[in-house]
């Protein structure tokens, strides 16, 4: 179905600037806005559902709308309309999309030694789009966020992750319901934590089922997950101050573990 809209007070042009405001209007529609060709294109190689594509004809060549399926609504808009929707300058489309219950037991493990990183109550969309990077480059097998204190389809994370909230197995939970999950699994623990027990990182053994967790710079993780985890880990500090952004704390464990792994 082809459309065209021209008014900024449409109805249709209302509720999608409400999906892209408002994490309520997101969780209560199970709906959300991406924008770009690389981040739909993305959504639709992670099995994402399109619901609406709107688009500005001056900027999108026809043959790229061609690909999606005719179920999707297609809306052409005036230039007004495209600004009025976009979160950002993009090639002119952005579509609407169904978003998905990331439910642990959703989680397929494809390896009987998976590598999961956990972030606990991430709440910067800039850091949780980096983690989902750091995971998308390591092509590790699944990450699990913790109570996120961020909707993970913001568009703000959706923008920072350059689509990699697409391209990663993602799920989310509880510290309970998270632990539990990864003991059924049979994945050891290591908590980047910052304790007189820690051990250094580097002397771990992360060619085993691997989970890598990781909490904020401000709060660190919680006494709940820290006294039920395996162990207890550290990245040698040798400056002045004793903490790093989580991404690239992150980082630095997958990349060890992807390079004990030979980066399989």
């Amino acid at each position: 179905m082809h459309k065209l809209i021209t008014s900024t007070q449409n109805p249709i042009i209302k509720a999608t600037v409400l999906l892209q405001e408002k994490s309520r209007e997101r969780r209560k529609q199970k709906l959300f806005v991406v924008e770009g060709k690389r981040e739909i294109t993305l959504a639709l190689e992670g099995a994402y559902r399109l619901k609406t594509i709107f688009y500005l004809p001056e900027l999108i060549a026809s043959d790229f709308l061609a690909q999606f399926d005719a179920s999707i609504t297609f809306i052409e808009v005036s230039k007004q309309v495209y600004e009025k929707l976009a979160y950002r300058n993009t090639e002119g489309i952005l579509a609407v999309a169904h978003t998905k219950d990331m439910q642990l037991d959703s989680l397929v493990f494809n390896t009987k030694k998976p590598l999961v990183l956990v972030a606990e109550s991430p709440e910067k969309p800039g850091n949780i789009g980096a983690l989902l990077r750091t995971a998308d480059a390591a092509n590790i097998d699944a990450v699990i966020i913790i109570d996120p204190k961020t909707d993970l389809y913001n568009p703000n994370v959706i923008r920072s992750s350059v689509g990699c909230v697409f391209t990663n197995q993602i799920a989310i939970g509880t510290v309970e319901t998270v632990l539990n999950f990864l003991e059924k699994h049979t994945i050891q623990t290591y908590a980047a934590a910052l304790r007189p027990d820690a051990a250094y990182y580097q002397e771990q053994d992360f060619t085993v089922a691997t989970a890598l967790i990781v909490g904020t710079e401000s709060t660190g993780l919680s006494s709940e997950l820290l006294e039920k985890v395996d162990k207890s880990i550290i990245i040698p500090m040798q400056g002045k101050i004793d903490s790093m952004n989580v991404s690239v704390a992150a980082g630095i464990l997958v990349f060890e573990a992807k390079r004990q792994r030979g980066f399989n």
